[in-house]
């Protein structure tokens, strides 16, 4: 079992990030942000696909996706959990 907090901790503080965007940066970044949100949903095995809710709402649909791929990789193991885990660190780490 991999240890999530890393990834909640580097999700936090992007989604800090998106929150005090001004809102030219955000517009622009956003649906960078919202991709990240999915593939982080993808990745925790979420049926539906997070809903494009506007640019305002980016960093906290980031926060969520995180949480509920870190209560996923708390509950697995193995080389696949900790290849997922190094994954999503990376895509958070190029935002």
């Amino acid at each position: 079992m991999p240890d999530p907090t890393p990834l909640l901790a580097a999700a936090e503080r992007l989604a800090d990030r998106f929150r005090a965007m001004p809102q030219s940066s955000l517009t622009r970044q956003a649906p960078a942000g919202l991709e990240l949100a999915r593939a982080l949903a993808r990745a925790s095995g979420a049926e539906g696909e997070i809903p494009d809710a506007g640019v305002f709402v980016v960093g906290d649909q980031i926060a969520v996706a995180a949480h509920d791929l870190a209560l996923t990789l708390a509950a697995s193991d193995g080389p696949e959990a900790d290849r997922v885990l190094a994954e999503a660190l990376k895509a958070i780490a190029k935002l």
